[in-house]
């Protein structure tokens, strides 16, 4: 370990201030570009001593739980709390502008679609019974300590009224000091919750769970490693009016408002497209709204999630036709000679992206692409391919689902020339 006084250069992709020294670049958690601190350094790692500098970009965090000096240790759900808005949102655009600059990529990007406080449906949180308390909250970055949090500012206020709540239903199912994960998704009806990591449970523990459950109000259902438990009521999620159960544990957007902006930017894009194949459908967040304009076949590897998506087209009125089809794109992707069925494609991915359908998507004549993504680098992957193979694109847009963190969303339009 070293003492130095740096400056900060700027932010990294990550949203650690970083500085570039003789030795290296040297990455400051809780600093800002044009900062000057004095740090002890360890590594490429820099831990602030005291800050000489500010910058006036600096804000008051507005969570008590944020940065190293915050409550009960320095909470790892947010990384950019002590940033401004202009700072803050111009670094969320800079993450897509970048990835897509390193694969020669020239197309104007939009501003930032912005996210607000209390917009987060779905958080996952960590739990661990200790001999003074239960504690639920978020690790602290790069550690296993959980900070054990009061408030969530990033949370909507459905979550955060009831995390005592949680904490009782967390105590009720812990029955050692090991931590486990809750995944908390506040639906229309109440919340979802959906916990891995536990040991197997007792009959008898069983039953004082879901006893504690039927206790707490407003409490949908508790599922463990994908299994129901308790389903007072059956969770209910809105894709642009259709009404859909998804499966325990499923995939759903992070932020209801988030995903309503990707479906508006996907929708228009899509015009007057008759036959789509929505691919990485999950429970229908896409396809459901376009069946309201076009035939859909929706593809997705998660029995689960693609079973929910059939039962909500199946039970709405209105729609058009919505076929499904379990397939791992990822092992095999459309061919050329399937995708000659659609006039559009939508796909959604994971972090990891759809390179391998790219190729093949690349290689057909589908009119209209829409890509959107939760990783701007696996994005620019993906076009590049695309572009490659003969589409231009036409808009990206970033949105930001996750406030106050380094993850960025974004809607690529692509169109074949």
């Amino acid at each position: 370990m070293s003492a130095e006084t740096l400056r900060i250069d700027r932010l990294a992709p990550q949203g650690d201030g970083m500085v570039a020294t003789p030795e290296g670049r040297v990455y400051v958690p809780f600093t800002l570009p044009g900062e000057l601190a004095s740090l002890a350094v360890t590594k490429q790692r820099g831990t602030v001593m005291a800050l000489l500098e500010t910058s006036p970009d600096r804000v008051e965090p507005p969570c008590r739980h944020f940065g190293p000096h915050g409550e009960n240790g320095t909470c790892g759900g947010c990384s950019l709390q002590h940033a401004g808005d202009a700072l803050y949102h111009g670094f969320k655009r800079q993450l897509v502008v970048d990835a897509l600059a390193q694969r020669g990529i020239e197309t104007e990007v939009a501003p930032l679609v912005l996210a607000r406080p209390g917009e987060r449906r779905r958080v996952t949180m960590t739990a661990r019974r200790t001999e003074k308390a239960m504690l639920l909250g978020y690790n602290q970055a790069e550690s296993h300590h959980i900070v054990s949090v009061v408030e969530c500012p990033i949370a909507s206020p459905g979550i955060v009224s009831r995390l005592n709540a949680i904490r009782r239903i967390a105590a009720a199912l812990s029955s050692d000091a090991d931590p486990f994960r809750i995944t908390i998704l506040e639906t229309a009806v109440g919340l979802d919750l959906s916990v891995d990591g536990l040991k197997p449970l007792s009959d008898r523990h069983r039953r004082h769970v879901v006893d504690t459950v039927l206790g707490v109000p407003g409490l949908a259902r508790l599922a463990v490693a994908g299994e129901i438990l308790v389903e007072p009521v059956r969770p209910v999620l809105d894709f642009g009016g259709v009404a859909v159960s998804p499966p325990p544990g499923g995939f759903a957007q992070a932020s209801r408002i988030a995903e309503a902006a990707m479906a508006d930017l996907v929708l228009a894009h899509l015009g007057k497209a008759k036959r789509v194949a929505d691919l990485f459908a999950g429970s229908g967040t896409f396809s459901l709204r376009i069946a309201r304009q076009a035939r859909v076949h929706a593809v997705e590897g998660d029995a689960k999630a693609l079973q929910a998506l059939d039962s909500a087209a199946r039970a709405m009125q209105g729609l058009k036709p919505v076929t499904v089809e379990k397939r791992d794109l990822f092992r095999r992707p459309l061919m050329v000679s399937e995708l000659k069925a659609f006039d559009a494609v939508v796909f959604d991915p994971p972090r990891a992206g759809a390179e391998a359908q790219c190729e093949d998507l690349a290689r057909s004549a589908v009119p209209i692409i829409a890509a959107v993504s939760c990783n701007p680098v696996t994005l620019a992957r993906d076009l590049s391919v695309l572009i490659k193979g003969g589409y231009r694109v036409t808009s990206v847009t970033p949105i930001d689902q996750f406030l106050w963190s380094s993850h960025v969303e974004a809607v690529a339009t692509l169109v074949r020339d």
